[in-house]
């Protein structure tokens, strides 16, 4: 007897001890409590962090996260107003505001992510398709762009690096998104924080075209680029050739000047220095007449020499002094 009362209180210690366990919970700083009855929510949210008590085994504890929780979703393709397909990848910030809304209408937090997912990316699809693709690119329509100073006044009045005029731009377009979906998620709790695109690109099928594109539009600038160097080149060139021409042609003249004013100069020493007497005429001549002999004759020259040749007389006198001497 005195066994089984033994037996009998330390099962109903430790009924007491696992009943006080079950029965009390702690609530984290980060996270909110839903209480359920047989699956069914009892009583207000628990908010507030600390030690709480529950009716144990019969009562649940719900734990539902108060942070700010992330959702990115997966790349998605979809048409824009202009007929191109991009790939559009976005993520958002969201936190639950209403725990007990939040647990009937999603449960638990892969729920909420599933859902998340059709809602952003239905909101998103339609946006997209509302505007052309270069409103969802740029940031926003007062967007300056930054010109090359060395740009003349007539290539900046062709707008060349200017931006294409839009009505919207990116951010007003994931705002859209955003009003959108921020109502439709409101339902279950959730208050979305903010929506970004992460990723906008050209969907797989239609890149390389994009790029070829691209290509030829930027090949066709430089060709304009190329074909303007080569003007001024040429320009540059032809100044180069006449300047250089100029610069000869007066140093051709001024040689020449200086030439004439020395072969004057030597002309007059020349004559100043053989028409001092007839001897030095005479000397003069017979010079002349030697430097003339150098150039005509050769060892294969024949020459027809008339007998008044003024050429002849010097061999002329040449034979007679052979004969007297023979």
């Amino acid at each position: 007897m005195k066994q089984f009362i033994w037996f009998v209180s330390g099962v109903a210690i430790v009924f007491i001890v696992v009943s006080i366990n079950s029965a009390l919970y702690t609530v984290n700083e980060v996270e909110q409590v839903i209480i359920t009855q047989f699956g069914k929510p009892v009583g207000e949210p628990v908010i507030d962090a600390g030690i709480k008590l529950k009716l144990p085994f019969i009562q649940q504890v719900n734990s539902i996260e108060k942070r700010v929780l992330e959702w990115e979703g997966t790349p998605s393709d979809m048409p824009t107003k202009d007929k191109l397909y991009i790939s559009v990848s976005l993520f958002a910030r969201w936190q639950v505001i209403d725990p007990l809304q939040y647990f009937l209408r999603l449960g638990d937090e892969r729920s909420a992510q599933s859902r998340l997912d059709d809602i952003f990316g239905s909101e998103t699809r339609n946006a997209v398709a509302k505007h052309e693709l270069i409103e969802i690119i740029r940031t926003s329509k007062n967007r300056q762009p930054l010109r090359d100073t060395l740009l003349t006044d007539a290539e900046k009045a062709q707008d060349i690096g200017s931006l294409v005029p839009i009505h919207k731009g990116r951010l007003l377009v994931e705002q859209d998104i955003y009003n959108a979906a921020a109502e439709k998620v409101k339902v279950f709790g959730i208050e979305l924080l903010d929506i970004r695109f992460k990723r906008i690109n050209y969907n797989e099928s239609v890149r390389p075209k994009i790029y070829e594109r691209m290509i030829s539009e930027r090949l066709q600038i430089a060709e304009r680029f190329l074909s303007e160097g080569k003007g001024e080149a040429a320009r540059i060139h032809g100044n180069r050739e006449r300047d250089l021409n100029k610069i000869q042609s007066e140093a051709y003249r001024k040689v020449e000047e200086i030439r004439g004013l020395a072969d004057a100069k030597a002309t007059k020493i020349y004559a100043d220095a053989y028409n001092q007497n007839a001897q030095s005429v005479a000397f003069y001549a017979f010079t002349r007449s030697l430097q003339t002999y150098e150039l005509a004759i050769s060892e294969n020259t024949t020459l027809l020499l008339s007998t008044d040749s003024e050429l002849f007389q010097y061999l002329q006198h040449t034979q007679v002094n052979k004969k007297q001497t023979q």
